[in-house]
Parts: structure tokens; sequence; C-alpha cells
């Protein structure tokens, strides 16, 4: 049987019995308390245009997107968000209605997922959007209709945490550099990056816009981090922010919600596109954020109508999944232990003798056995052992707060996580080789690299804007140029021996490699000061 007429397309789903209750129940749950917070339910197309979501945002990823061409040749989407459709109504619709305008939707959202990642390409997404009112009040009616939605699903165990897109601006602006450079660090801030960044901000010496981009990874946590950020620099713009995070995190608590609030300097996701607070909300149980949210006055603008906007989007399919997770027996265990993916190997044996040296009993380790996960005694810490490929998928989804992976791994598979440490031990580097005497970014032929890592190789050449094949190589990949398959490799090199031993050489270095700590996206945010206390204890024992 043609299996395409009985499975769905990847990231796609059917939902059954008790899962659609669930997700049922949440969804009524939000919806009336939007509805009780004064705003009116819209719908649009599941359809749109292609030309509106790049007209909001022209540098939107494209493989993201499903496409769909329609009878006279337009190219046409499935919708990727919710806010660009509104965004459309209020500039070209809402020309009699009275502003402020509040309006709330509860339709899927879809997106283009690679295979294998278990990643949604299709879920319901309930969200509100404050159309024609700015400031303080206008920021406030939103969060306050954000927590009311997340606490009516019955959820006891969420966060909001709270940033603000100017400070990056400010910052990046001070420091001068171009665009390119602007978005690698910005890039390294949002995924919590430190090592990197450090390296990226180390041309720059002592400047103060320096120092404060490279600690702006670091600043999450409660109102302390506002003082931090206002210790390290005197930049108008960026104090001007930190005094309106102030004003917004009282108002808020104020109103019942202070208890519930995280600030997060580190959000700098989507620049061009945010223009003031930014925020996002976690739930224990979900490995990513579950609220996304945050002022774009300059959207609606895009239409032809200048009105300032804000609001968010909450998956909700996410949330009744952690409220029927939460309900089983072994959900409040998880919630006070930190659980470490480690990579089987000399990075598992590495890592648990830096944990030996910080006073961890790992005897059941040491004693040998086919287990797979362990519970360190009066530690509230789990270690669970891997394969390097699965300890990033582990930690990705949640199901393991953190893990120790070789920056091979993190480069070639990628994912959405906290890249938090260099542990700086399992050093070895990428390299571009061949044969001896061979040019291979000479003449006019494509060059053909054989290699087990295509996405490395293939990032590698495309900052260098070269075109090039890649063929690959699950065994011995120094095979491939010497049997005339492949002109060059791109592989893993630590001394160099095998190569010289097959008449290959190096000819230039690709990337160096270490072994890094990788942190879940919510646990970093939920679990905070657990995980920190385990990071400074691996830090310790390095020192040692």
């Amino acid at each position: 049987m043609n299996r395409f007429r009985i499975s769905t397309p990847e990231g796609t789903r059917d939902l059954l019995f008790s899962s659609c209750r669930a997700l049922r129940q949440t969804e009524r749950a939000v919806r009336e308390a939007l509805e009780g917070c004064g705003y009116s339910e819209v719908i649009t197309p599941a359809v749109e245009y292609f030309d509106v979501f790049a007209q909001a945002n022209p540098e939107l990823d494209q493989e993201n997107m499903l496409k769909i061409i329609d009878r006279s040749g337009r190219i046409c989407v499935a919708r990727p968000d919710n806010t660009t459709p509104i965004a459309r109504i209020a500039a070209t619709r809402l020309d009699d209605a009275a502003l402020p305008v509040r309006l709330y939707y509860s339709q899927k959202v879809f997106r283009s997922v690679a295979g294998g990642h278990g990643h949604k390409g299709e879920f319901l997404q309930v969200g509100a959007e404050l159309i024609g009112a700015d400031g303080l009040e206008a920021d406030q009616d939103i969060l306050s209709a954000a927590f009311s939605a997340l606490t009516s699903t019955g959820a006891d165990n969420f966060r909001i945490e709270l940033g603000h897109a100017e400070i990056y601006k400010a910052l990046i602006e001070e420091l001068g550099v171009d665009a390119q450079t602007a978005e690698s660090i910005r890039r390294l801030i949002e995924n919590k990056s430190f090592a990197a960044l450090g390296d990226a901000l180390a041309p720059y010496g002592e400047r103060p816009a320096a120092k404060a981009l490279g600690a702006m990874p670091q600043l999450f946590g409660g109102m302390e981090v506002l003082d931090q950020v206002e210790a390290l620099t005197g930049n108008v713009r960026v104090l001007g922010a930190v005094s309106y995070l102030r004003r917004l995190y009282k108002a808020l608590d104020e109103a019942g919600y202070g208890s519930r609030i995280m600030i997060d300097l580190g959000l700098v996701h989507e620049m061009d596109y945010y223009t003031g607070v930014m925020f996002r909300g976690y739930i224990g149980g979900a490995g990513a954020a579950i609220l996304s949210g945050g002022r774009y006055n300059a959207l609606c603008a895009k239409f032809g109508k200048d009105l300032p906007a804000g609001g968010f989007g909450i998956d909700v399919e996410s949330v009744a999944e952690s409220l029927q997770g939460a309900a089983r027996p072994e959900a409040a265990t998880r919630r006070g232990t930190v659980r470490i993916a480690l990579t089987k190997g000399r990075l598992e044996k590495k890592t648990l003798s830096l944990l030996k040296a910080a006073g961890y009993d790992i005897s059941e380790l040491e004693a040998g056995s086919r287990k797979l996960i362990f519970a360190l005694p009066d530690a509230g810490v789990e270690i669970v052992l891997a394969k390097a490929a699965d300890v990033i998928t582990y930690v990705e989804h949640g199901v393991c707060d953190m893990g120790v992976v070789g920056k091979d791994t993190i480069m070639e598979k990628g994912g959405s996580f906290y890249e938090m440490v260099d542990l700086g031990f399992g050093k070895c580097r990428f390299a571009l080789a061949t044969k001896k005497g061979k040019d291979v970014y000479g003449g006019y032929k494509t060059p053909v690299i054989a290699t087990k890592y295509p996405a490395v190789t293939k990032a590698f050449f495309n900052k260098k804007n070269m075109d090039v094949e890649t063929i690959k190589i699950e065994g011995s990949v120094e095979l491939a140029p010497l049997l005339e398959l492949a002109d060059a490799i791109v592989d893993i090199v630590e001394t160099g021996t095998t190569l010289k031993e097959n008449g290959l050489e190096v000819i230039e270095d690709v990337a160096p490699i270490s072994a890094r700590v990788i942190v879940n996206l919510a646990s970093a945010k939920m679990k905070k000061a657990a995980i920190q206390k385990v990071i400074s204890d691996l830090e310790s024992g390095l020192e040692g």
C-alpha cells in the first residue's frame, strides 16, 4: 500500500480522544479569558499571498514556509504566523473603528520542518493584538491579558520574561559594526553562546558597549539584572529602556503578577520586527517557549497605515500537553531534578571526572552497568548516557535539561538550545584537506567535497560564496580523494597523522572543536539556580 495514503506529512499528526479534549479545554479557557479582557475574535485566511509576509519581514526565511501556487501563478503560503495578517487587516479594514482595537484569534499556523527532528509543522495558536495604543498602559494591557490567559488554563508553573529591543539596538549602534557583524553578535547573544560571543567581541577591547553586549546572555533572572546592566553602560537609550522595564514591572506587580515575572535582557530575536518591550512565556514540562510577543510599532505601516501595535501568541497545544504531563506522578520529581545528557565515550568520562572532583557521588557509574539513566545520590541530578546527536535531541525537546556535547555535533545537527559553556576539553578541529599539490580553489570545475559533515561543509563554502558538490561518506573519508571520487575532504583533525600517512594535507582550518555545555531553553529559565550550580561545579573542576 502507498504509505502516503495512510500517513500524515512531516510535522503534522492526528489528535484523538483525550488529546482532543485537553486541547479544546485549553483553547476554550484562553479564548474566554481574552474575551473577558475585552478582545474580539477575527479569522484570517489559512492561505495568503507570499507578498504579505515578505512585505512585513523581508528577512523571513522562505525555507520555513509552505508554498502554494494559485491558478494565476501567484505564490501563496499557508499562514506561517498570525500577527502579520492581523496587521494587514488593521491597516486596510479598520478605517471606521475607534482606536484602540482589541483583537484575538484562535487558528493554526503552518511551518515547513526538517524531517527527523520531531518539530511541529502545524499547531493551534491563540493570541491577542492591541492595535492603536502605545506606552506603558498599552503594554500592561497586553501582558495582563497574557497572564490572564495562561492562568485560566489552570497552569501553576509558568513564568513570563521581559526584555526590550532598544537595549541591543542601542549598544550595537554604539559599537559601530557593520550589518553582518551585528547579526553574528545578535545570534550569539540569542543562543547564549558565552565563549563564542567573547571571541567575537574581543577586537573591541574594553569599550563599554562591547562589555555590555558580552554580558547580555547572562543578564537573565530577577530584577537585579536591571541593576547589573545600569552598572555596565551609561548609554542613554539603554538606561531609558531599563527605566521603562522597571515601571512596567511595578505596574504588573501591583496587579498581582510580580512573582511570575522574570527579566532576560538577552531577548534579541527578530530585532527588525520588535520595537519595544519583548516577552516570552515558559511552562513546566514544555521544552521551549509557549508564548511569544511584544511591541511591533512599525508593522502596520508596512501595509499603508502607521499604527502602534503589540500582542502575543500562545501555543495552546504545548500548554495542553504540559498540563497533561503535570498530572503524571513523576512530574513533581522531575520539577526538582536537573537531568544531564552526556555523550558516551571520552566526553562522558571527562565530564564525570569533573563532577566527581566537585563532590558528586558517581560510584554507580564507575561500577560499570548497562543502565542508561543514573540518579546521583543527594544531588538532585540525573545522568543520561546517549550518543552525541541524541544529546542535542533530548536537550532540545526538554526531556533533559542540559547536556555535554562536542561543537562538531552542534555545528552539524543544529537545534534550539543555549550553548552556555566551552569546557575546553576534547579539542580538535574541522579542516579542509586534499592531496598534496592539488588546488581546490583554482579552475572552473565545481569542487567535489567528501565529508561526514555536509551541513558544516556547505556553511563553510557558503561563507566563501563558493558552489561545491558534497558527497556524504560514512567511513574513512580519506579514501574519497585517493580514489578520485572527490577533490578534497572536510573532516575532524586532531594530530593530522592519518592524513599524512595517506598523502593528504590540510590546506585550511574550518573551525575549532571542543566540548560544550548546552541547556534547554525553558530549563535555563525555570531551573536557573540549579543549572547554574551544576555549571559552576563543572567549571570549578576544570580549574582544579
